[in-house]
């Protein structure tokens, strides 16, 4: 019902300049949306929960974007397989520099990554990263070479942080003096906890129309 909601809304929801070599604080953390009063006076500042499991912030300069993903509360093993990585605990973003909400297949500017914190069930530590094309998209982007996002991992009882850095040379149309805003969207997705979603959920596609995705604005602290 809330995901239904969210789904009547366009959301836009700042994302902060990042000086090299800052960490990425509490004012980095995306909003929970699904705690969000649907009202003329609701406003996103303070909503940030995700049920208590999930933080996570993004922030951006000219370089690229930074992400700090940390995700907490689970009994169970992850489930992790790099042969399968859709199917696997871990994390999905959506990125669209142009932030077009008027059509509902990708464009060249759209991309759609997925994060794994290990490559397999916590027999190889490696985190991994794979680049997947967005189904019915109009254009695929430029050629994405993974091996350049700077990707760590921590892996601790009860849950898992990723830490990475998606340079601006792999986002095609990554320009935040000339477009300074983008569609964004993600999917925390975890068997034993259930996925946490940014914007809609199932059935909504939002792995393939950016129409759905929320906007995050590239602003200066």
């Amino acid at each position: 019902m809330l995901s239904q909601k969210r789904f009547l809304f366009r959301f836009k929801v700042p994302c902060g300049y990042v000086v090299s070599g800052k960490e990425l604080d509490e004012s980095y953390c995306l909003p929970d949306l699904s705690l969000l009063e649907f009202s003329p006076d609701a406003e996103l500042g303070a909503v940030n929960n995700f049920g208590g499991i999930l933080d996570f912030r993004i922030g951006w300069n000219e370089g690229g974007l930074f992400f700090a993903v940390k995700v907490s509360g689970k009994r169970q093993a992850l489930w992790c397989k790099a042969a399968s990585p859709n199917e696997s605990d871990g994390l999905q973003i959506c990125i669209d520099t142009r932030d077009v909400k008027d059509v509902h297949r990708a464009t060249r500017f759209c991309h759609r990554l997925i994060f794994l914190p290990v490559l397999g069930d916590g027999v190889r530590s490696e985190p991994g990263v794979f680049w997947f094309p967005i189904h019915r998209a109009k254009a695929h982007p430029n050629p994405i070479d993974t091996k350049k996002i700077k990707l760590t991992n921590k892996i601790f009882s009860g849950g898992y942080e990723l830490k990475f850095f998606v340079p601006q040379d792999i986002l095609t149309g990554f320009d935040p003096v000339e477009y300074p805003s983008m569609g964004f969207h993600f999917v925390v997705a975890d068997r034993e906890l259930g996925n946490k979603y940014f914007i809609v959920e199932p059935p909504f596609p939002y792995d393939y129309d950016p129409s759905l995705w929320g906007t995050l604005a590239l602003v200066r602290r």
